[in-house]
Formats: structure tokens, C-alpha cells, sequence
């Protein structure tokens, strides 16, 4: 008698312990996320962006041969840069340069390394051309301005100057100072 029950809680006690190791089997385990400390963004080789208005037309376009962002960073890093857009007169301006960023939110392109920009003027005779080593488009504020050197070509005319601020809604060019100047009489 003593062997029949033995026997009878040894399946029990093994019908038990088999419930017990099913039921955990059947749980899967709690998964185990682990957040990278550096979350890279994103990059791009020969970009185009557009930037648009509430009207939904193009404020600027922007070309880059390499255009890299970081998501918790507030600036885009950009590599040969190519920035055009049209003032709201209509006149087509274009600016070049080595290295720039766009100022997330904020509307604004900085430009940096031999800045050349070009503007297509209604009813000038040539383009206004303008070089610096740093120059910053301020899309909402219609505005282009550097404190740094700057030279501006127009007409024939040479002027230099320490900063330089372009109203672009009354096209109105002001040089900030340090200003030198060669005129050449139009005959």
C-alpha cells in the first residue's frame, strides 16, 4: 500500500511540476529595449530642398551636395551650397558657398566659405553681385545681411564695407561701415 501511494504523488508531484514549466513556456519574456544614447538622423548626397510659404509656392530652393542633420540639434549642416529664391519684387537671386545651415524654425539659411551671390534686378543693365565669407538669408523677414567684409559689384561700381544689410521687400542695399568706394563716371 505504502508503494501505491508513493507511486500516486510522484505523478502528481510530475503532473504538477509539468502545468507549472508549461505555464511559464507559454509567457514569453519580457523584452529587454535598449535606447541608443546617440540617435544619428539623417543624411543625404546631392539634395534639393524647398522651402514653402503659407501659399504653398517655393520660398527658396536649395541645393547641397551633402546635407546632414541631427534630430536634437537646431541646425542642418550643409556642403557646397547652391540657395535660390526670388525677393517679392520678382528679381531671381542666387548665392554659392562651400558650407551652410538651415536654422530649423527659424527661416533662416547661414552661408559660410567664399559666399558669392548673384541678383537679376528688373531694369539694371547688370547683375548686383556681392562676395563674403559669411552672409545669412532670412526668409521670413525678406532680409540678406553679414557683419562681416563684404564687397558689392554693380554697374561698373566697386564698393567695400564692413556688414551689409539687403531689404529685399524695399530693395534697399545698406552698407553697415568702413565703407570704401570706386566710382567710375558712366560716360
Amino acid at each position: 500500500m505504502g508503494y501505491r501511494i508513493f507511486a500516486f504523488l510522484t505523478v502528481v508531484a510530475v503532473l504538477i511540476g509539468s502545468l507549472l514549466l508549461a505555464r511559464q513556456s507559454s509567457t514569453p519574456p519580457a523584452a529587454m529595449v535598449t535606447r541608443s544614447a546617440v540617435d544619428e538622423g539623417y543624411s543625404a548626397r546631392s539634395a534639393k530642398l524647398w522651402q514653402t510659404g503659407a501659399n504653398g509656392l517655393p520660398l527658396y530652393t536649395l541645393k547641397a551636395a551633402l546635407i546632414r542633420a541631427r534630430p536634437r540639434q537646431k541646425r542642418v549642416q550643409l556642403t557646397q551650397v547652391i540657395l535660390n529664391f526670388h525677393d517679392p519684387s520678382g528679381n531671381h537671386w542666387s548665392a554659392t558657398a562651400r558650407r551652410g545651415a538651415i536654422v530649423r524654425g527659424t527661416g533662416r539659411v547661414e552661408l559660410a566659405g567664399d559666399v558669392r551671390v548673384t541678383a537679376a534686378l528688373r531694369g539694371a543693365h547688370a547683375p548686383l553681385r556681392i562676395h563674403t565669407a559669411a552672409l545669412t538669408f532670412h526668409s521670413h523677414a525678406d532680409r540678406v545681411s553679414t557683419a562681416r567684409p563684404v564687397t558689392v559689384l554693380w554697374a561698373g561700381q566697386r564698393l567695400e564695407a564692413t556688414g551689409l544689410v539687403v531689404n529685399l521687400k524695399t530693395q534697399h542695399l545698406q552698407l553697415e561701415s568702413h565703407v570704401h568706394a570706386i566710382v567710375t563716371p558712366s560716360r
